[in-house]
């Protein structure tokens, strides 16, 4: 959005203690940015998280201005950690109410991705079924109305002006923050079956590191010594940029994923997919791209991934390696006209300037 010519106010808390965040957030904001809210706005672009009816209540002028709710995930889809289900003993549905106050309060609601919404939809079903009583009929069909799709964009800049050389190693990446949902621990048993094949790598493990990382980090960085090239988050863009391009594979083992970013980044910089089929990944790249989902048997499904990068490590020995999936479409460069598009329907009147987009 930073991209769009206009005058934005922005307002951001830190990504850590999550339910009070998601819950908090309205009266952080009301209390501490009041000057801010109020300005005279054209229109308001709030993510999924954003108590945007509390923050209404708080500051009612805000009630006035058009309004779009982006869900880049919803809650109803995160899979819980291990530490949450064996202490959960009422289930806690604020963090999924929350984002649905959110979609009824605004004028305009976008998914990321089909799977988003789809997985959202159906979640609210279940939970509205379960709710005890005075739930009001056609909450659902209410959001809905106000619903489309639009993909986050991929910045214009992992897409180089043209191939550059790879790493004459098989390099393989994985690039995302380093937390339970993206299941780690089948990413370093796959890589355990690629050792005992006497598989040639090289290794990149980049992401956002957190104080409760999973321990299997600290292990496989000992098992895997020899083989990793980077370890850790990548501070400079242009340098993370540099590994994606001279990297064959981009690997994912999302237990979760409602778009895929990194991946997507990944292979606009010339990677390879090889990505679970599940989740957004099946509207995103071509079956031959996924490897079989199994996520009841971590065994199994590490057995799927490990077949998957042995077939094509054998086609890169033979000089067959085939070339990433174009992505194009869902660079800034193409969908930014869609973004203006939007933001002028539900703002209700001409903002930006076209030509300087």
């Amino acid at each position: 959005m930073h991209n769009i010519p206009a005058n934005w106010t922005l307002l951001s808390l830190s990504a850590r203690n999550f339910s009070w965040r998601i819950r908090g957030n309205s009266l952080s904001w009301a209390f501490r940015n009041r000057s801010d809210l109020l300005r005279n706005y054209d229109l308001i672009i709030a993510t999924s998280m954003t108590d945007l009816n509390g923050l209404i209540g708080f500051v009612p002028v805000l009630g006035k201005i058009p309004s779009l709710v982006y869900f880049h995930e919803n809650q109803f889809a995160y899979p819980a950690s291990d530490r949450i289900k064996e202490n959960r003993t009422i289930e806690n549905v604020e963090p999924m109410l929350v984002p649905v106050y959110a979609a009824l309060s605004a004028n305009a609601v976008c998914f990321n991705t089909n799977y988003n919404a789809n997985t959202f939809r159906t979640g609210l079903k279940q939970l509205l079924k379960r709710l005890p009583d005075y739930v009001p009929a056609g909450l659902v069909e209410q959001i809905d109305a106000h619903v489309q799709q639009l993909i986050v964009p991929v910045d214009d800049d992992f897409f180089p002006a043209k191939l550059t050389e790879k790493s004459n190693v098989f390099s393989l990446v994985w690039n995302h923050r380093w937390e339970y949902d993206k299941w780690p621990e089948c990413l370093f048993l796959a890589l355990e079956l690629l050792n005992d094949q006497n598989i040639t790598f090289e290794l990149y493990i980049l992401g956002e590191q957190f104080s409760n990382s999973p321990e299997i980090f600290n292990e496989a960085k000992d098992k895997f010594s020899h083989q990793i090239k980077r370890w850790g988050r990548v501070e400079d863009v242009q340098d993370y940029q540099a590994v994606l391009r001279k990297s064959h594979v981009v690997v994912s083992t999302a237990l979760h994923d409602f778009q895929g970013l990194a991946v997507l980044e990944a292979v606009a910089s010339g990677c390879l997919p090889v990505v679970p089929d599940r989740l957004a990944y099946c509207e995103l790249f071509d079956e031959k791209y996924r490897y079989a989902s199994c996520m009841d048997d971590i065994d199994q499904q590490a057995k799927h991934l490990s077949d998957h990068l042995i077939n094509l490590y054998e086609k890169f020995k033979l000089n067959k390696f085939p070339l990433a999936p174009d992505v194009s479409e869902l660079s800034w460069h193409n969908k930014k006209h869609q973004y203006a598009e939007l933001i002028e329907k539900v703002a209700g009147k001409p903002l930006l300037e076209t030509t300087q987009l």
